[in-house]
Order: structure tokens, then C-alpha cells, then sequence
């Protein structure tokens, strides 16, 4: 690295980005201005300072001006920032006497029509930066060992096809699923567009590469206990529950479950069929090993029974098994648990959970399926009729701030859609109507589907039903909805109304979240990184996001999402080595008091305070767990935490550059243009 003088030589970059900045803010005026500010040797306005071009123009003159602290003004620090720093270590200086300045997103595009202002504030956002970087200093470049192995929490398409996709490029992959088998909701499905395939016919095969790939251990039937360590080295303790059912002997053969004399419901078929108390979710199982259920087990409940040990040949019953805790040392790890369907008996006006052939469009999908609870034969809950007249009502759930759900669920038209065109395959003589608010059909090839399905005289009512009242006689349906497009209010009667319901955040997150800290949106799904450039990535260094766990996305979406996943961590592990953020927090150990504040204050378990070498409670930081986020620092009342590249020095003469007044003098008592 280059060393810094006892001189701050600064050079400024002031960037056009086209006319994003450029049409508000005069970047010429900017660059001058810029002159003025004490130790600037250069500043510069550039088109596109982040091209190559700007890039060398920086290099060039930090060689030849010996520069030792750059400032760029262009746009968001999360889009560029590591651009700028890898310039600045390509020329041997050190990354950290880098400092940006957004004038995009904090003057230009909030002031547009006010031009002479938006250049003023980009000035003084500019003389700020000028005094932060005279205090700015060469932080240690740090790395840290990785291990060649991955944990995906989540075994539906995205956790089995991240698990699949680094298990191929030789990574050791733990794949974690809380259900008996892998599949998730995918396996749920009957038919998926835009092929119209089997669902299961193509999951399966994925779902059996997963379970006998070399590289892949398949922990079902388990859940994440604790998450502790660094990236690189995080330390996973995982919950294995009993099946009560021993996974090596079991063969599948299905004798225990014929001989078992208890029925349950089936949470598979969601409640529409049965299952005994041993069982597999699905035929197509992965591992297809029985599982008891012990809540409602004969032998648990009562002591009675054990006719399932009593007729397995291959004595794979054992009763006697316990929760083991396995644990596991990986060098990243890719969450992808899904989502959960809204439970629409919450909205009264459409009856759901009262009246029998309300239904929702998961429910439907069971109905079906040819290994669902009616073999593929749509009939009415409430009296095993086959309907005539089926609507579909959209939204139920999404886009409503009753629910709490505001956003779109994003596959609930196409959903409906499939349904509708799949019925009227089979049944042509079916009346099918979708109330819909809009229709959001816009992935590849949905407009066409969409035009399919009008074809098939699939009719589209524009207009939301306010309410449905079942005939208690017939046990009918009437649903009463103002039909925008007729502008007037109409009553339809039907026999099933199917409630396409929304994808809400799964409630596992809560506990996740807990020990492993990844922040949710206000929608409550995981939230990435960055929605543009770090759309898989996480705040938390080493943890990426696959599938609708990140929000409502479709099956295709969802496994571009986890091949990203999966790319990702392994281009994070591949070299065994990682670098960490250095601009992290440290302790003063004379001035801290060991009063433990900091400690819970700390997402990612960063701070231990303990009996340091001076023979009192102090803090202690982990460097590379740190995030920089400066919680702690904060809330020191002795000051004994400091934020590396964010310290107090710096941040107050970026206040005071702000209080400075164009005539020379300082808000804050007569502090002059170079203090």
C-alpha cells in the first residue's frame, strides 16, 4: 500500500451520470467549487466517472498528483462504492481513504425543479465530504479462513436446487428440511405452467439427486437451533426429532401404515383426505421413510397398540428414539423456507371455514391432482356433487391493508388461470368466472395463456366480491360483486367459489431470524441486501436468500433465484480465503466499565464482555462478526466503543463543514473554513 502523508492531498470526482445528476445539479459549478475547499489538489466533473475511462482519469491522477485521499460525487454508496475502492487499491492506496458523496439520490432526484438549490446542497455535501476525508485513515485489509461447505435451510425446489447446484461444483452441502420430505409446496401442485407438466414428475427426480448425491447430507424431519460463528466458519446446531421409524431399515413398503388403526388429516391433501398416524406426506416421499406422528399415536397416547412394530418385517419401528442434536461447521449459508398461504377464515364476508364448498386455490390443487384425496375428480366438500359453476376470487388476502398483506402475491393470476384452463380442458361444459382487481399476468408466455383461457370462454369479471351467502338447502353459493366493467352490482350463484389466497411470510422466520440475523421488510419477508445489485445477498456476511422466503415469486423465478443463491456462496467459499469489512468497531479497554449494555444491544453476537487481561469485565469485539453498524458505539456511556471509518472526530467535521457559511464563518461560534 502506498503511504498516506501527514498532508491530505484530495482529489474530487464530480459525476454527470448522464442527466440523472447533471439535469438538476450544474456539475461544472460543483467541481469548481470544489477547488476552493482546503487540500484539494484536483477536482474533476466526469459524464460517467464509474466507466472505464473515469476510472483511469483516477488512477492516472492519484499517480501523477501522488493523491492520498479520493472523493467521488455521484450516487448510492450500496451501487458504487466498492467500484471506487478497488480503483483506489489497484493504484496501491489504501481502499479506505475513499469517501463517496450522493448527489443523486439525496439532491438531484429530490429537487428536480430546483436547480440553483440542488447545486447549492450538492456543494455543501461536497465541502462535508472534503472534511471527512482529511481525518479519513488506512484501515488493515482483513481475511479470514472458509470452509467448503454450505448449509441451505429449506428443502422445496429452491433449498434442493442451491443444494444441488454446489454439491456439483464440489462443495459439502447440508441440507435442512423441518417436514419428513423434501419438495415443499411444489410437490403439492398437479399441473405447473407453462408446460403443463406434472408437477411432481419434474420435482421428483430433483428431489432424489438431492437425497443421493455424494456431496449432500439430507437432514429431514429437522430444524436450526443456533447459528454462532463468522463467515467462513459458522457453527450450526440442528435439531434431528424422531420418527420413531429407523431411517436405514425402513424399505417403504407401507405394511405399518395399512395395519395402523388411528386417521388423521392429511396436511399434504390440506385437510381433504386422511392419513394414519404412521405415514408418508406423498408416494414420491424423499427419504421414503414412515414417520409417526406421537401426538396421536395409540402407543404414546394410551400405551396401547404398536401394531406397526408388530408387523414391519424389517423391525424398523423403534419407539425408543430421541431428538439428537447434530452439529455442523459450514462456510455459508442459503435460507430458503418458503412461504405460508393466508388463512382466509379471517375475512367473514367470504365464508371460509363456515361454508363447506368455499375453498381455496391450494385446496383445489389436492382436489385435482390424481393423487389427491378425490383421484383427480373435482367434487363439491359439501355433498360429493361434481360443480357446474366455479368462480375464483383474487386477491383474498393480498393487496389489502385489512390483512396486512399490501403487496401482490404475484402467482395468483396465473394460478387461477391454469386452474380454470385445466378445468375446461376436462370439462368444456363448466361455467368458470374469475372476479379479479386487475390482471397480473406478466411473466414469459402468460399473455398468451391469458388469451387461451378467454378462448375457452373463461369469463373475467373486473370487480372484487363484497360478500358470499350460502343457500342452506342446495348449500349453493351467491356471490354479490360490482362488476366495474358493467358498472353495475350482480348476484351470481355457483357451486364452489375458489379463494385465491395470499403467500405471507412463513412463521418459522420468527425463530430464524432470531439466530440468524437477517432483517425483514415491512412486508415481513427477508430482506436482500440490495434489490438491484445484491438481490440474494444478505446484511449478515455469508447468508443468502433463495426463493418466496424473499417475497411471492413463481417456480421458475424461484429457482433462478436459488441458482444465484448457490453461485454465490460458492464464488464467496471457492478460494478458501474471504475478506471482511474493516470498518468495524473496537474497544478502549481503560475507558470501558464492563457494564454489559452493548452486549444484548448486538444482532450479530459480536460482543462478549468478560475479564479482559487488565483483571476487569470489559467488552470484547469480534472484528470479523462485526458488521459495522454501530449500535454499540452509540449506546457506550463512556465512549469506550469507537466505529472504525466512522468515528466521532470525523463525523463531527463533517457537522461542522455543514454549519459553514459562504462568508467565511461557522453556525457554531466563529469555527473558521479550515478547522
Amino acid at each position: 500500500m502506498v503511504e498516506v502523508s501527514e498532508e491530505p492531498r484530495v482529489g474530487v470526482y464530480v459525476c454527470h451520470c448522464g442527466l440523472n445528476i447533471a439535469g438538476t445539479v450544474d456539475c461544472k459549478t460543483v467541481s469548481e467549487y470544489a477547488k476552493t475547499l482546503p487540500n484539494v489538489v484536483i477536482a474533476r466533473d466526469h459524464k460517467y466517472i464509474c466507466s472505464d475511462s473515469g476510472q483511469e482519469q483516477i488512477k492516472k491522477d492519484i499517480k501523477e498528483l501522488n493523491l492520498n485521499r479520493v472523493i467521488v460525487a455521484s450516487c448510492s454508496p450500496r451501487m458504487h462504492e466498492p467500484t471506487f475502492r478497488n480503483v483506489l487499491e489497484e493504484t496501491g492506496l489504501n481502499p479506505y481513504l475513499f469517501e463517496m458523496v450522493n448527489i443523486r439520490e439525496q439532491c438531484s432526484w429530490v429537487h428536480l425543479d430546483q436547480h440553483e438549490k440542488a447545486t447549492q446542497k450538492a456543494k455543501e455535501l461536497v465541502r462535508m465530504a472534503v472534511a471527512r476525508a482529511q481525518l479519513l485513515e488506512p484501515l488493515e485489509i482483513k481475511e479470514v479462513d472458509a470452509l467448503k461447505s454450505v448449509l441451505v435451510i429449506g428443502g422445496g425446489v429452491s433449498g434442493i436446487q442451491a443444494a444441488l447446484d454446489l454439491a456439483e461444483q464440489g462443495f459439502k452441502v447440508f441440507l435442512v428440511e423441518k417436514e419428513p420430505t423434501v419438495g415443499g409446496h411444489m410437490a403439492q401442485l398437479d399441473k405447473t405452467f407453462p408446460t403443463m407438466d406434472c408437477s411432481i414428475c419434474i420435482l421428483a427426480p430433483k428431489m432424489v439427486d438431492a437425497a443421493k448425491h455424494p456431496n449432500i447430507t439430507l437432514l429431514t424431519n429437522s430444524e436450526v437451533q443456533d447459528v454462532s460463528g463468522i463467515v467462513g466458519t459458522f457453527h450450526v446446531k440442528v435439531l434431528k426429532k424422531p420418527r420413531f421409524v429407523d431411517e436405514k431399515k425402513c424399505v417403504g413398503c407401507g405394511v405399518c401404515a395399512t395395519k395402523c388403526p388411528v386417521k388423521r388429516p392429511n396436511a399434504f391433501d390440506m385437510g381433504l383426505g386422511t392419513r394414519k398416524a404412521i405415514y408418508v406426506p406423498f408416494p414420491q416421499s424423499v427419504p421414503l421413510v414412515y414417520n409417526i406422528e406421537k401426538e396421536h399415536c395409540l402407543y404414546f397416547t394410551k400405551g396401547v397398540c404398536r401394531a406397526c412394530e408388530k408387523f414391519c418385517e424389517a423391525k424398523a419401528v423403534n419407539f425408543d428414539q430421541k431428538e439428537e442434536t447434530i452439529e455442523l461447521d459450514v462456510g455459508a449459508i442459503i435460507v430458503a423456507v418458503g412461504f405460508d398461504s393466508y388463512d382466509p377464515s379471517t375475512l367473514k364476508e367470504y365464508g371460509y371455514g363456515v361454508y363447506k364448498n368455499v375453498i381455496t386455490n391450494l385446496e383445489l390443487e389436492r382436489l385435482l391432482n390424481a393423487s389427491g384425496p378425490t383421484e383427480g375428480k373435482l367434487k363439491r366438500l359439501s355433498d360429493g356433487k361434481e360443480p357446474n359453476r366455479i368462480a375464483f376470487i383474487q386477491c383474498v388476502g393480498s393487496r389489502d391493508e385489512r390483512t396486512g398483506h399490501p403487496y401482490c402475491s404475484s402467482i395468483c393470476c396465473m394460478a387461477a388461470i391454469k386452474q380454470a384452463v385445466l378445468m375446461k380442458e376436462k370439462h368444456p361444459e363448466y361455467e368458470i368466472y374469475i372476479f379479479y382487481n386487475d390482471i397480473r399476468a406478466v411473466g414469459k408466455g402468460f399473455e398468451e395463456f391469458y388469451r387461451r383461457a378467454r378462448e375457452s370462454w373463461v369469463n373475467f369479471v373486473k370487480g372484487i366480491p363484497s360478500e358470499i351467502v350460502e343457500d342452506p338447502e342446495t348449500r349453493n353459493l351467491t356471490i354479490r360483486a360490482a362488476d366495474m366493467g358493467l358498472g353495475k352490482i350482480i348476484e351470481l350463484e355457483v357451486d364452489i367459489a375458489v379463494l385465491s389466497i395470499s403467500l405471507v411470510p412463513p412463521k418459522s422466520l420468527e425463530d430464524l431470524t432470531r439466530i440468524l440475523p437477517i432483517p425483514r421488510g415491512p412486508d415481513g419477508f427477508l430482506l436482500e441486501a440490495h434489490p438491484k445489485l445484491r438481490p440474494v445477498d444478505t446484511p449478515t456476511m455469508g447468508a443468502f436468500l433463495a426463493g418466496a422466503c424473499q417475497g411471492p415469486k413463481d417456480i421458475p423465478a424461484s429457482v433462478a433465484q436459488a441458482k444465484a443463491a448457490a453461485s454465490s456462496a460458492a464464488a464467496l467459499l471457492s478460494k478458501g480465503k474471504i475478506r471482511v469489512e474493516s470498518s468495524v468497531a473496537f474497544v478502549n479497554e481503560d475507558n470501558c466499565s464492563g457494564c454489559r449494555i452493548c452486549e444484548p444491544l448486538c444482532k450479530y453476537d459480536a460482543i462478549e464482555v468478560k475479564e479482559s487481561s487488565k483483571g476487569k469485565p470489559t467488552a470484547l469485539i469480534s472484528e470479523v462478526a462485526c458488521t459495522g453498524c454501530g449500535v454499540c458505539a452509540s449506546a457506550c456511556p463512556t465512549k469506550a466503543i469507537t466505529l472504525r471509518h466512522f468515528t466521532d472526530q470525523q463525523l463531527l467535521a463533517q457537522v461542522k463543514a455543514a454549519l459553514f457559511k459562504e462568508e467565511g464563518a461557522c453556525v457554531d461560534r466563529g469555527i473558521s473554513h479550515g478547522s
